[in-house]
C-alpha cells in the first residue's frame, strides 16, 4: 500500500477554473485531466457555478462537509447531500447551487469504457479485499495495516490483498476500480 498523507497535496485550479482541487491519486502516475484513467479528489467548493466538463468520464461525488448541493443537469435536479455518494456522467453540462454554504466533496472519476469504480463508506473495523482501490480517511482515529490515519489521509493499493482496518468511531470511503474487459 502506498500512504498518501493529507499535509502533502497541493491545491490545483479546477479545469474550468471555479474552484480548487487536491488531487489524492490518478492513474497513469502524472496523468494529466485529459489523460487519467481513474482520478481521486477532494475539492472544496466555495459558491454556485458550472462543473467542469470531462469528455467520456463517470463521477461520483461525496459530500464531506457542507449541507451539499443541488445539481442541475439536462433539466433534473441531483440533490448531493452528506455521506451519499451520486454517481453521473462527467460529460454532460450541469450547474451547482449550493444547499447553504461552502462544502467539501470526494470526487472519485473514471475513463468510461476502460475503467469502472464503486465508493464504499466504511464505519466499522473489518478486513477489506483490495486489488485497485484508493482509501480515504474521513474524521476518527484508526490505523489501515498498522498505518495511522488522519483526517483526509489516503491508501493507494498498489497490489490485491487484505487490509485490516481498525477504529471507533470512524468514517473513511473506499473506491475500488476494476477495468472493462
Amino acid at each position: 500500500m502506498i500512504f498518501l498523507p493529507a499535509s502533502q497535496r497541493a491545491a490545483q485550479p479546477w479545469k474550468n477554473g471555479g474552484g480548487v482541487t487536491r488531487e489524492i491519486a490518478a492513474f497513469p502516475p502524472a496523468s494529466g485531466l485529459d489523460s487519467f484513467d481513474w482520478r481521486v479528489s477532494i475539492a472544496d467548493v466555495a459558491s454556485d457555478g458550472p462543473f467542469s466538463i470531462f469528455s467520456g468520464i463517470d463521477r461520483t461525488l461525496t459530500i464531506l462537509s457542507g449541507a451539499g448541493i443541488a445539481l442541475e443537469m439536462a433539466g433534473d435536479t441531483l440533490r448531493l447531500l452528506p455521506g451519499r455518494p451520486v454517481s453521473f456522467p462527467g460529460d454532460q453540462p450541469a450547474a451547482a447551487a449550493l444547499l447553504d454554504g461552502p462544502v467539501t466533496d470526494l470526487n472519485v472519476m473514471t475513463r468510461r469504457g476502460r475503467i469502472t469504480h464503486a465508493v464504499t463508506a466504511l464505519t466499522a473495523a473489518q478486513t477489506l479485499i483490495v486489488a485497485e482501490g484508493v482509501l480515504v480517511w474521513i474524521s476518527g482515529q484508526g490505523r489501515v495495516g498498522g498505518t495511522a490515519m488522519g483526517p483526509l489521509d489516503a491508501l493507494q493499493a498498489d497490489a490485491p490483498g487484505e487490509w485490516a482496518i481498525e477504529g471507533e468511531s470512524f468514517l473513511a470511503y473506499y473506491a475500488a476500480f476494476s477495468r472493462v474487459r
